[in-house]
This record gives structure tokens, sequence and C-alpha cells, in this order.
């Protein structure tokens, strides 16, 4: 193995890949373990709640994208957001994707959404979220 890897845990086959190249690896090599990826209904969710904030919600007084949203709710969580210079001299977000965060972090961030659209009457289009709501 050279450069990068990635390997998925699903499988006893995989694990013992993975036993193998650490024991192969030299010294001071990083090795990395993340929780599972959330999932797509995680991500179809999260989407759809984003979607019903930013039609019905205001902050400051004003609209938000949906991505603009899932900036806002990610940095509750505690992911920090740096600005970096664009080409055109104005300032950008970085460091804010939810792609790659774990199935809890995802269900953290769907608890604040939900949280939040309760604490300001937000009617949710997904219908599991109306029976949680009720």
């Amino acid at each position: 193995m050279t450069g990068r890897a990635l390997l998925v845990l699903s499988s006893r086959a995989i694990r013992e890949k993975a036993i193998d190249w650490i024991m192969r690896l030299p010294p001071g090599t990083r090795v990395e373990f993340k929780e599972p990826q959330r999932t797509l209904e995680q991500n179809d969710r999260m989407w759809a709640m984003l979607t019903d904030i930013a039609r019905q919600c205001t902050l400051n007084g004003r609209r938000w994208s949906t991505d603009q949203w899932k900036v806002i709710f990610l940095h509750e969580l505690g992911r920090e957001a740096q600005f970096i210079p664009s080409l055109t001299g104005s300032f950008i977000p970085y460091g804010q994707s939810s792609s790659d965060l774990g199935v809890k972090e995802m269900s953290d961030l769907i608890e604040s959404m939900f949280a939040y659209g309760a604490e300001n009457g937000v009617r949710w289009s997904d219908p599991k979220l109306q029976e949680n709501a009720a």
C-alpha cells in the first residue's frame, strides 16, 4: 500500500486486510479511525428540514438559503468555519461540509434542527417529522 487508502470495515476479510496493512506499515504512519458515515436517509432528512426552515424562518431579520442554514447549524454543533479570501477579494467559508459527518454527528445535527423548528413553529413537510412534533 502506498499513499492513501480507505477501508470500510464491512466484513471479516476487510478487517483482516486492515490488520495486514497495519502490520506492514512503517513507523510514523498515521492511521485515522472514524465512525460510520451518515446514511442517505439522514442526508435526505437534513435537506428536507433545511428546506422547510429556509422557507419559513428568518434569522436576524433576513431569509437564508438552505446552504447558509446548514452552515449555521453545523456551527451550532461546534464545527468551526474558516473564512478564506476569494479571487475577487471577498471572503468565503471553508470547512463547513456535512458530507464527512458520522451517523451520530448527523443525528445531533438533525436533533438541533428539529429543536430549532419546534421553537420557531416550523411545519415539517416530512410526514415522519410531523409525527414527532405531535
